[in-house]
This record gives structure tokens, sequence and C-alpha cells, in this order.
């Protein structure tokens, strides 16, 4: 759902999207119509895309695992709640209605307490809800709490919601009757897409009842205020946005809520803030060193420090591998191109807004690459190519440049400049099923190295809006299928989620407290070959376009870190830390073994320091601090021994181990990817 710019979400985003009744085949479950928002203003269903994760959003709001709804065995009891049992809105309808429902009673709370409110769009959103209000004063921390009482009054009083359809002229009349030029912006823009548009109204009260209040809104909402839990919702924060996303447009204030079937589960959901604050990776990023975004050198700019260097450049080494292993053919492609490659791709026509302006040099004008795709495709055509050299497989790990508003910006997870792990195939059409499994199976072979084992799978298919025959996307729809199928990974079909260019399947991967985050796409295209007029030479001796496959799997290298360090709340694994061993010297007079020690694990290709002059406690604690996987204290005792004593992060104490043993366990750890043996 999207009205403008980066507000999205809103109750009245159908009017901005389509859809379809088209499907694969029946078995996987399909979003359909009748899923969701009433169709009574001609609207398009509801459409879950999975793209942009964060949406300018906090890590908070993302989604979290789907659990089954209490059982009436246990209705009445106190319920225990863990932080994994969290639906987001897309995983539990009544969730939906409870969210949708309270950001209006939220919007009613608001506009009885402050009596010049004017109201814009409240929709629900994956753990909550929000609603953007035009008021004059700065809302405080006090007035949350104030409203909050006054939607629990609201809730207690069990007011029905009540659905209406009226005409487009009776709704202009009770908007302007309201003075409410917000509302009635939102109600030309429907009238401007659907002239003959029925519109609906919901009411919480009936009309004559004294606290009756309304919204333009399609729905869906529970059937009245008493089916939400008094404390089952809480009003988290107050941020600023612009109508419709536009920075030329009024400011308006949004008040972010939660809410949940009960207070059980909210008291679980603050229970999971907590602990992703403690994860949160822009704060592990300076406690541990790793990265900076230096606002004097500009926003969304990563810096990249030693630690998190060393983190980036094993993770970089490991895809590299991998991918030579499976065929792929490492490439690198420039920072900028002339402006005429974009025209022909047609990013600068339809992306030219998250572009940076073009340069001119030498009397032409050129610009910063957004995408690496075109590259490629200069690549491939750098050469005559036959039927018997596909498939053709590039890899890059190309950095691009894309314009963020500084509003939207979040550490690592949404930057100005990032790297993508960008591969692109290029095949014959009956090698589209086979190439697809195959990158399956190498994300899974990706994602399950860094303890990524449960995945949400969309397959997206052909929106209203599309370029190609017929005959491609049912081979392409048809092709993701059969390859999703022979994976046995249970999937959603998302019919009219794909892009305008081909169908796609996105792969959302869940870490340690149940968050699930967007990392890896596959997406076929119709429209780059055409545009390039890209071809081979089949065995008839004819030209034919190839079928081109994109494909990430992290996403970019700076989110996915992002992701890494919170799933491991900052103690990265011994093959993945910075540092994998750390000496702690009890005096100088070991420090000749702690050398000797330090350059046995150094030539063995251990990353190993030593580390002193301060007391044993201090240096203990530090290392806690800087969560290094294996310390070694070494004293007088281990020196005579030829051992060392050896602690684990988490303080963990394996006692004395010869420094053989210690190098032969972590070399183990770092080529098994895997725990340090105990």
């Amino acid at each position: 759902m999207r009205l403008s710019g980066n507000m999205q979400r809103s109750n009245f985003a159908q009017l901005f999207t389509s859809a379809s009744n088209r499907s694969i085949r029946p078995t996987p479950v399909v979003r359909s119509s009748t899923s969701r928002a009433a169709p009574s203003l001609g609207f398009a269903p509801r459409n879950y895309s999975s793209k942009n994760v964060l949406a300018g959003r906090n890590i908070f709001q993302l989604n979290a695992a789907a659990v089954d709804a209490p059982s009436t065995e246990t209705a009445g009891k106190e319920q225990v709640v863990g932080i994994m049992d969290l639906p987001t809105s897309d995983e539990s309808d009544t969730l939906l209605r409870i969210r949708h429902s309270c950001a209006h009673i939220m919007a009613m709370a608001v506009q009885r307490l402050f009596k010049d409110a004017q109201v814009t769009i409240g929709p629900w959103i994956d753990r909550g809800f929000y609603y953007d209000f035009d008021i004059k004063e700065p809302l405080t921390e006090k007035d949350l709490k104030m409203i909050r009482r006054e939607m629990q009054r609201i809730v207690r009083s069990d007011l029905p919601f009540v659905k209406e359809e009226v005409t487009a002229e009776e709704a202009e009349r009770r908007i302007r009757e309201q003075a409410e030029p917000y509302k009635l912006e939102i109600l030309q823009s429907i009238v401007a897409r659907t002239p003959e548009a029925t519109i609906t109204i919901y009411h919480i009260g009936e009309e004559d009842h004294p606290q009756h209040w309304w919204d333009l809104c399609a729905g869906p909402h529970v059937e009245s205020t008493g089916k939400i839990d008094v404390e089952g919702f809480q009003l988290e924060s107050v941020a600023g946005a612009y109508w419709r996303g536009d920075e030329k447009k009024q400011q308006l204030q949004r008040i972010y809520g939660t809410a949940w079937e009960s207070g059980a589960q909210l008291k679980a959901y603050e229970n999971m803030k907590k602990e992703a604050a403690l994860r949160d990776h822009r704060k592990l990023g300076t406690e541990l060193d790793l990265f900076s975004i230096q606002e004097d050198a500009g926003g969304g700019l990563v810096f990249w420090h030693p630690n998190g260097a060393m983190v980036r450049h094993v993770v970089e080494s490991f895809w590299k591998d991998l991918h030579l292993q499976r065929g792929y053919s490492l490439v690198y492609s420039p920072h900028i191109a002339k402006v005429d490659l974009w025209k022909t791709s047609g990013h600068f026509d339809f992306y030219k807004e998250n572009m940076y302006d073009q340069m001119k040099v030498e009397n032409e004008e050129y610009q910063l690459k957004p995408m690496n795709c075109p590259f490629h495709v200069a690549m491939y055509k750098a050469n005559p190519r036959s039927y018997k050299d596909l498939p053709i497989r590039m890899a890059e790990l190309g950095t691009v440049y894309r314009y963020e508003r500084s509003g939207t910006m979040h550490g690592l997870f949404r930057v100005r400049g990032f790297t993508q792990d960008d591969a692109h195939i290029f095949c014959l059409p009956d090698q589209v099923a086979t190439e697809i499994r195959g990158v399956l199976d190498l994300v899974e072979d990706v994602l399950s190295t860094f303890g990524f084992t449960k995945y949400e799978i969309n397959l997206s298919t052909r929106p209203e809006k599309s370029v190609g025959d017929e005959a491609f996307w049912k081979l392409a729809e048809g092709s993701l299928a059969e390859a999703l199928d022979s994976k046995g990974w249970p999937y959603k079909v998302d019919e009219g989620g794909g892009a305008f260019y081909g169908p796609k399947i996105d792969i959302k991967i869940q870490d340690a407290i149940g968050r699930k985050w967007q990392c890896s796409t596959i997406q076929l295209d119709y429209n780059l070959p055409a545009r390039f007029e890209m071809e081979y030479t089949d065995a008839a001796n004819t030209k034919q376009a190839p079928i081109m496959i994109h494909r990430a799997i992290f996403g970019s290298i700076e989110r996915f870190f992002g992701i890494l360090t919170e799933n491991y709340a900052g103690a990265f694994p011994v093959w993945l830390a910075p540092m994998q061993v750390r000496m702690l010297p009890i005096n100088d007079e070991v420090m000749p073994y702690c050398q000797e020690v330090l350059a046995t694990l150094r030539a063995a290709g251990i990353r190993a320091e030593i580390l002193g002059g301060a007391s044993l406690p201090k240096l203990v604690r530090n290392a806690q601090k800087a969560k290094i996987p294996v310390v070694c204290i070494v004293g007088k005792q281990e020196v005579e021994d030829k051992t060392l004593s050896v602690r684990l992060h988490g303080s963990i104490e394996l006692g004395a181990m010869p420094k053989e043993k210690l190098m032969a366990k972590v070399q183990r750890a770092i080529a098994e990817k895997g725990a340090f043996p105990q």
C-alpha cells in the first residue's frame, strides 16, 4: 500500500495498487481479494509486498514468527507468551482488524482531546498502527499517556464499528461540514481514479450516539471497540511525517502504537523490544568499533572500521569462493556510466527519483550507477553468443548509489551507498527452471552457513501493467513454481505482485529473536534483453533473445551485516569474528611465550593478538565486552606447562589446554564455520 514517497500502508492505499485473479496452481496459499479490505470502493486487495522492509520504520516494526491463536482450553487463563509468539498483521487477520481499529480509536481520542486536530491517514502496520495528525502543538510523552487513557474509555464503552456506503457527493458534503481538508483530498483522489466509486465510511458508535466518530475507510475492523483488550495496546512514539511523503507539503505528527489480542502478548512484545534494543546494530557498531556513519562526510555513507572491515572481508571471501564453485564468473564494473546507458535500460525514466544528479565529463553527462544490471548486459554483448555458451552466470559485489531522504535512513539498513551481491544469469528458455533451482540451492547454502534456516517465501506473479507476451509470463511463472516445488519449500503466491518486467521469488529469513528480514530475491526479466537487443544464435542459426535472471542473496552487504550483527548480538562466531583469539598475559615475564604462541597462531591463519597493561580482571572484562570468542590467560604455570588457560565468550571456562590443541580447535571451528568445539 502506498500514498507517495515513504508514506505507506494507508487504509486508502488500495487506490494506488492493482491486482489480478491469476494463480499458478491451487496448492499454495493465495492472497485473494476476499481476504482483506472490503471491495466497496472498487479497491484492489491489499498487496502484501515484501519490498522495503524497513520503509522508514524502526526495527521493532519488523516481522516476527507466526503462532497459532490460544486454544479454547486456555481461554480465561493467564497466558505465557514468548518473544517468538508475536504474529504480524500479515499473519493474523484478527490482529490486523484489532490494529486497524485501534488506529481509528486513537484518532477519535485525539480529536476529543485536541479540538483543532485534523486527521489524515491511519493504517495498520506489521505489529501495530499509526495515524498522522495535523496538530498545532508538539505532542509529548504526557500527551500519549492521556490519549491512551481516552482510548481505554472508548474501548470500555463497547461502541460498534458500523460500515456505511455513500455517494461521493454525500461524502464530500459531510467532510466539508467537518472542515477536514485532508479527508477531502483523499476523497478527491478516489473519485479521480474511479469516478463512479461507492465510498465507504466506518463509524464508531451509531450516528445518533453522543460519542459518534467516523472516517473514510475500506476496513476491515472488529465488530465493536469492546472486542479489543483494554490492556492489549500501547502508544509508543511520536515522529514527524510529511503529508503524502512530500517534503514540500504540510509536516504532520505521526503517533505510532502497537496492539495485541492480550496484555500477555503486549508484554512479550515489549520484552522483544528490549532484546532488540540490546542487539541494535548501530549501538553495537559503536561499542565494537565495527563501522560509523560520518555526518560531516555525508549521511548514509558507511565507513568500515578495521573490525567491521575484517568481518566483511570474511563474508565476501566466502561468497566469492562459493560462487566460483557453482560456475559463476566474477566480474567488476565501473561506478559511473553515460546517461544514455540508463536511458536505454529505462532506469532514467522509471527510477530517476532514486538516482543522483548527473555530472558533466567533457561535455557528456555521466551518472552514478543505481544498479549493476546494465553493466552485466554490456559484458554479455561484448562478444557474439551461441546457444552452446549458455547459461552464462556473472556475479559481482558491486557498489551502487541511490538517493534516500535524510529522514528515511537507518543505520546500515537504509543507506545511500551500498554493495549489492548481484548476479545475473543469461540462459535459454528450457534452462530457466534448472537455473532457478540452482539459485535456490545456493541461497540455502549461503544463508544456512550464517545460521538462518527458517524462511518465508513469496512468489509474485504478473501485475496488471506489464511488458512481454503471455507465453513469456507463463514460462517464467511456471519455471519459478517448478523450481520451488522441486526444492520442496512451501510458499505463498502474491498475485499481481511481480515487477512489470517479470515475476519474482522473495525470501525472508528469521533471526534469533523471531524477526523476519527480506534478503534474497530472484527475478526473471523480459524487459532488459529487449531494450538492449540482446541475442544469441540458436541451433537453427537464427537470432533469439536470452532469458535474464536477476538474483541477490544478501540483498546488500551493508544491510546483511546489520542483520548478522543483531542476530549474533555482536558475538560473531569464531570464523567471522574480527579477532578470534586474544591472549592476556599476567605479567611481562610471560610475554616471550605469548609472542611464540601468537606467531604460531598467525602462521596457521588464525586472527590473534596479545593485550596486557592492566589488571587481569579488567582485561577479562574488556575481552567479554569486545565479545572475543576465545580468550587465553597466560601465567607462570601455563608457560611451564606449555599450555593456555582457555575461556570462551559467555564466561565458559575450558581450563588448561596445550597450544596445539587450541590451534586445532580454532581451525576446526573456522573450517566448519561452527561453534568452538568443547
